[in-house]
């Protein structure tokens, strides 16, 4: 009977094994610390700092700095940075965002970013791929799902400068979960969105750049609009992401209480002072600039778009260099989809150009992203408790921070999906 209770003990005990890290950036400060071990006990890190058992199993990266997994939390599974063309819109079914986004998936986790917030799809993909990753029937990040984006009629998730006859529609009495006009429709559509098992709601402050026939300043939703979608989501345990490109909609979007601001691009000092009293963060997606314009006419871009990128590309990131200065927070987010996939990390190197230092870059994409989601007990940092969630890259990032685009090792809950040592 004892030996039979110790077999089965045995059995029930999470799988048990270490890394040797040569460098450690934990994500819980500024420094890196060498030649530090891991336990990972199961998908968790049990230790930090422990000595490795005779005989046990070991990871070892002793040739590499060991660093969180990467967050995202700006993108878009489901689209493709290589169908900019009007054609697309009415081309592209809905089964085919689903499955491009299962690659996009893929490809975004071997690029190290174990964690993404998708912040706008078909209803509702980011839910079902979310429920699906965390299955095991696919690779992918851990996924913070919103729904469609929420635009006013005409405003930046609507279909616009078409002839009234034209229509793609999913599900029209619902006007696909991304048009309200009005408190009662947007209290409507907020809870329509929570009961489809969204985690966060996804809001249009103001115009956009990749949207016909709207102005990326103009505001869109109004204030009142956006209070009752900020206290629905809020009732129901949800943040609210606002895309705010717009100097008035970006105050806007901050009175009414959002949890985050997307772009930012005209932010004055006002709206800089609202930032940190409310204690929200600026999720600026700097990098794209360089893709938009510079692939423009190979990729068919309309012009109207990439007026629009032109006009205020630099702005947004002069802009977001005055914030960063001025102390407020800030999260890793790039608009991934405008850019290609698994090219996450090349921002890093733009938002350094712009007044972070490495670290503190690094770390939008770490422990601060992670308190932006609500999600600092799992991901974020390299502590006990924590998902065993890990990068390991060639070279010290804190002194280039651009080798963080080539990944030679990707663990994302204890179990290696990338591993390009030796190679």
């Amino acid at each position: 009977m004892i030996a039979l209770v110790a077999l089965l003990s045995a059995a029930a005990a999470p799988h048990t094994f270490y890394v040797r890290a040569g460098a450690l950036f934990d994500g819980t400060g500024d420094a890196i610390r060498q030649n530090i071990v891991l336990q990972i006990e199961g998908d968790r890190i049990r230790a930090v700092g422990v000595p490795i058992p005779a005989g046990a199993q070991v990871v070892d990266l002793s040739g590499y700095t060991v660093l969180p997994g990467l967050i995202d939390v700006h993108v878009h599974l489901e689209s493709r940075a290589d169908h900019f063309e009007d054609i697309w819109t009415f081309r592209t079914s809905s089964p085919q965002g689903a499955m491009v986004a299962v690659v996009h998936a893929r490809r975004t986790l071997e690029a190290g970013f174990t964690t993404v917030r998708d912040v706008g799809s078909d209803p509702f993909v980011a839910v079902d791929l979310r429920g699906l990753i965390e299955e095991g029937y696919f690779p992918g990040p851990r996924v913070v799902a919103s729904g469609p984006c929420i635009s006013i009629t005409g405003g930046h998730c609507d279909l616009n400068n078409y002839p009234p006859t034209v229509r793609v529609s999913l599900f029209p009495a619902e006007r696909d979960f991304a048009v309200a006009d009005g408190v009662d429709q947007i209290r409507h559509v907020v809870r329509a969105h929570l009961q489809h098992g969204v985690d966060v709601v996804k809001i249009a402050a103001s115009g956009g750049v990749f949207s016909r026939g709207d102005t990326p300043g103009a505001p869109q939703l109004s204030l009142e609009e956006m209070r009752v979608a900020v206290e629905e989501a809020h009732k129901g345990g949800r943040k609210v992401a606002a895309h705010a490109h717009g100097t008035q909609s970006i105050k806007d979007a901050l009175r009414a209480g959002v949890d985050s601001i997307e772009h930012g691009t005209l932010i004055d000092e006002e709206g800089i002072r609202l930032l940190k009293e409310r204690g929200a963060y600026l999720v600026g997606d700097l990098y794209n600039d360089d893709y938009i314009l510079g692939k423009a006419d190979e990729l068919h871009i309309p012009k109207e778009y990439v007026d629009k990128e032109r006009a205020i590309g630099q702005l947004q990131r002069e802009n977001w260099g005055k914030a960063i200065r001025a102390g407020v927070k800030a999260a890793f987010g790039t608009d991934a989809g405008v850019y290609p996939h698994g090219d996450n990390a090349k921002q890093f190197a733009v938002y350094v150009r712009f007044g972070m230092t490495p670290a503190q870059a690094i770390r939008t994409a770490t422990s601060d992203a992670a308190v932006l989601l609500g999600r600092e007990k799992d991901v974020g940092t390299l502590q006990p408790g924590r998902f065993a969630d890990l990068i390991a890259v060639r070279g010290n990032p804190l002194q280039d921070v651009r080798v963080l685009e080539n990944m030679t090792l990707v663990m994302k809950g204890g179990a290696i999906v990338k591993d390009a040592r030796g190679k």
